[in-house]
């Protein structure tokens, strides 16, 4: 009991600490501090203060007095004018506020006709923020609030990077509050399903807010020293919830199961559930824990954000399953059982089958069928996962931009008028090509001849330099002020582009313009050199986290099982179910197949580059975890009776259905994630949710049996003497599930 009051205080303690966490939150950096083209950014902020904004006002004009459209509006009469330049002074006096470039301010002969819409009726004011992204973002929060929204000659929304992560980080906070109240009552409905008792339904959940808000506690602490994303929060959320709940229901259904057997007191039933699903319990946490640490091996905030905040709350969910709910089902007692709201309408449960007979359910038949023919089934499945798996193999890479937002957000509306209305896209987005150590005018022929060379690269629309303006492999112009490229030994390049800011097509560019030779040594920064520097960061690292996650979860399993085949065949089985999901994330977020059924989101044409390895470390621990809560039951059979086949028919049968409802409640915690309004995590939920329905049916169901036929004798070979994990009991044609 004392226990148990602990746990109800820490419980409240963490609510109250952890609920401003997502004030306190940013997106993360995506692209290493380190990489190249963040050297490059820097250098020109810092050579020739010429930085791409981070946050740009789209000004329009409203009517005049009259109400009239048209002229009256236009943002070059006296009435807007003034109203232009007070808010550019609003802006440029803010202390977070580096350098503001302003259509109503700037009087340069270059940019100047750039910030303002074609049809005269708008203009821009492009803001460069102090600081790095823990600094911008909360700046560029305050200051779109600022001056969004007001009356008077001019309506302001924003967009830019750290708008844009701005907006995130709200819609981040505004959905997991809509996901949790969409979670909780279609999980304790499903858990009353499964429990036929409210009592029991109950537990799993309050275990469940348990090790949610505990995480969240312990990421406000975590973030006074390390910078977290708002993204961890949301997929720690569900993470978090639907594993105590998994957990629980493992633990619960195996404790009902044992009290129901002849002569077992409580204390006794409660023994046995922690020494057989209690083990399982704890090897499943450490299989998903140690997937999710991999994501440390990778130099990125948001991927380290995810590790941190998902090591936490699987291990509160595995220490509130076997810590919390004991206490709680003592404290329950024979209560645990009442309260079925849906005892009028069920049929009553068929008496037990005579002595020594133990007539299998429908999953275990099922199972004994597939072994019958093993080798057809297991092509037939691999077959189809293999076929779901290959749209993955036509993958593109890219980054996330503004289009991530919902269509309705003022920050998307705000750069598709920026795109669509100026001429100042290419300006904004554009690629800085960084000579450091080469002085223009010392030697302009060969700055002259590179430019050249840039301009005429596939995919570039301009080249602005200290020695002119180029396309096409031409100088078509001069350069209005040369020392906006060079200065101090250094020069720069400007380089546009047609593509949209984060495509492949620019990683390409950025990658080409790498090798291009050049007079001196050069530095590529830019949206597209950022998306080649995440994604090589990304790709360099990644050997090392498979080579992690699968010698880890090979030795976890192995120390489990004692059988080394089975710890291969759970590596293998698991990679061919991940697959699937992966081709299926591909088909419907990249290419748009069934995209209606999930709602609007844009499809760009391209998988983020930080996708496949979220869902590979987190789904391949949540495989690995069916498959060790699966393996305990057939290993428990096997250890018991000495007959292959029988454990493994028998073991699916007495654990299918409980994975099935298991599935059902964790595909609906991915599920409400998947209702985000947020590009990632929509593609994260679906991509989970999707790959633990696969794997806890045709795998578990179809292929585990097919294999282990397939295998024989050699499932159960092992170097080791195992002893048995507890004492045998009888079979029982009855199961309390």
């Amino acid at each position: 009991m004392a226990l148990l009051l602990l746990a109800l205080a820490a419980t409240a303690l963490t609510a109250w600490l952890g609920a401003p966490l997502h004030d306190r939150l940013v997106i993360g950096e995506i692209t290493p501090e380190s990489a190249e083209s963040r050297r490059a950014e820097r250098l020109v902020e810092a050579e020739f203060r010429a930085g791409s904004p981070d946050l740009v006002l789209v000004a329009a004009a409203r009517p005049g007095p009259s109400g009239a459209p048209g002229p009256g509006a236009a943002v070059d009469t006296a009435r807007v004018r003034a109203a232009g330049e007070r808010l550019t002074r609003r802006v440029a006096a803010d202390p977070d506020v580096a350098r503001v470039v302003s259509y109503w301010t700037d009087l340069r002969p270059g940019p100047r006709p750039l910030l303002r819409s074609r049809d005269g009726n708008s203009a821009l004011i492009a803001v460069r923020l102090r600081g790095d992204e823990e600094r911008t973002t909360p700046a560029a929060a305050r200051i779109v609030s600022a001056v969004t929204g007001r009356p008077g000659p001019l309506a302001v929304t924003a967009t830019g990077e750290a708008a844009v992560r701005a907006t995130v980080a709200r819609q981040a906070a505004d959905g997991q509050l809509r996901a949790e109240l969409l979670v909780l009552p279609l999980t304790t409905l499903l858990l009353l399903l499964v429990f036929r008792s409210a009592v029991a339904a109950v537990l799993p959940v309050l275990v469940g807010a348990f090790a949610v808000l505990g995480t969240w506690t312990a990421l406000r602490l975590l973030d006074t020293w390390l910078p977290l994303s708002a993204y961890a929060i949301n997929i720690a959320s569900a993470l978090g919830f639907g594993l105590a709940v998994d957990y629980c229901l493992f633990l619960l259904s195996r404790y009902r199961e044992e009290r129901g057997r002849p002569g077992t007191d409580p204390a006794r039933a409660l023994s046995v559930a922690l020494a057989t699903a209690g083990r399982a319990v704890l090897f499943s946490a450490a299989t998903v824990a140690t997937c999710l640490a991999a994501l440390l091996a990778f130099p990125h905030a948001v991927l380290r954000s995810v590790a941190y905040s998902g090591v936490i709350v699987v291990a509160l969910a595995a220490a509130g399953t076997l810590l919390v709910l004991p206490v709680l089902l003592r404290a329950c007692g024979d209560a645990v059982d009442r309260y079925d709201p849906f005892a009028r309408r069920r049929r009553p449960v068929p008496a037990p089958a005579p002595a020594g007979a133990v007539p299998l359910g429908a999953w275990g038949r099922t199972a004994s069928r597939v072994a019958r023919r093993p080798l057809v089934v297991a092509v037939a499945v691999t077959a189809g996962l293999l076929v779901l798996a290959s749209p993955f193999l036509q993958v593109r890479f890219g980054l996330a931009d503004d289009r991530i937002l919902p269509p309705d957000s003022d920050t998307r509306r705000a750069g598709q008028t920026v795109r669509a209305d100026f001429d100042a896209w290419d300006l904004l987005t554009r690629a800085c090509v960084v000579l450091p150590r080469f002085d223009a005018a010392r030697h302009p022929g060969d700055l002259d001849g590179y430019a050249r060379r840039v301009s005429a690269r596939p995919g570039v629309t301009g080249v602005t330099t200290a020695t002119g303006r180029y396309a096409h492999g031409r100088r078509v112009g001069p350069v209005p002020d040369r020392r906006e490229f060079t200065g101090r030994g250094a020069t720069w390049l400007a380089v546009t582009t047609g593509a949209d800011i984060y495509a492949p097509a620019n990683r390409v560019l950025a990658e080409r313009l790498r090798a291009l030779p050049a007079p001196a040594p050069v530095l590529v920064g830019g949206p597209g050199a950022r998306l080649a520097d995440t994604q090589r960061a990304v790709t360099a690292r990644l050997p090392l986290a498979l080579g992690l996650v699968a010698a880890a979860m090979a030795a976890l399993v192995l120390a489990f099982t004692r059988r080394p085949v089975l710890a291969v065949k759970a590596l293998v089985l698991n990679a061919l179910s991940l697959a699937a999901s992966f081709g299926a994330v591909v088909l419907v977020f990249q290419q748009g197949r069934l995209a209606g059924l999930l709602g609007g989101f844009t499809v760009t044409g391209y998988t983020e580059v930080f996708v496949p390895v979220l869902l590979f470390c987190i789904a391949f621990g949540l495989s690995m975890d069916y498959e060790i809560l699966l393996l305990a039951r057939i290993c428990e059979e096997y250890d018991r009776t000495g007959d292959g086949p029988a454990a493994v028919a028998r073991g699916i049968d007495r654990s299918a259905r409980l994975f099935t409802w298991a599935a059902l409640t964790f595909a609906v915690t991915m599920g409400a994630l998947a209702t985000s309004r947020l590009q990632l995590l929509k593609t994260i939920g679906t991509g989970l949710a999707l790959a633990v329905l696969l794997d806890a049916t045709v795998v578990r169901v179809l292929l585990v049996p097919a294999v282990m036929a397939l295998a024989g004798r050699a499932n159960w070979w092992t170097p080791w003497r195992r002893a048995p994990t507890v004492a045998p009991v009888p079979a029982r044609a009855e199961e309390t599930v």
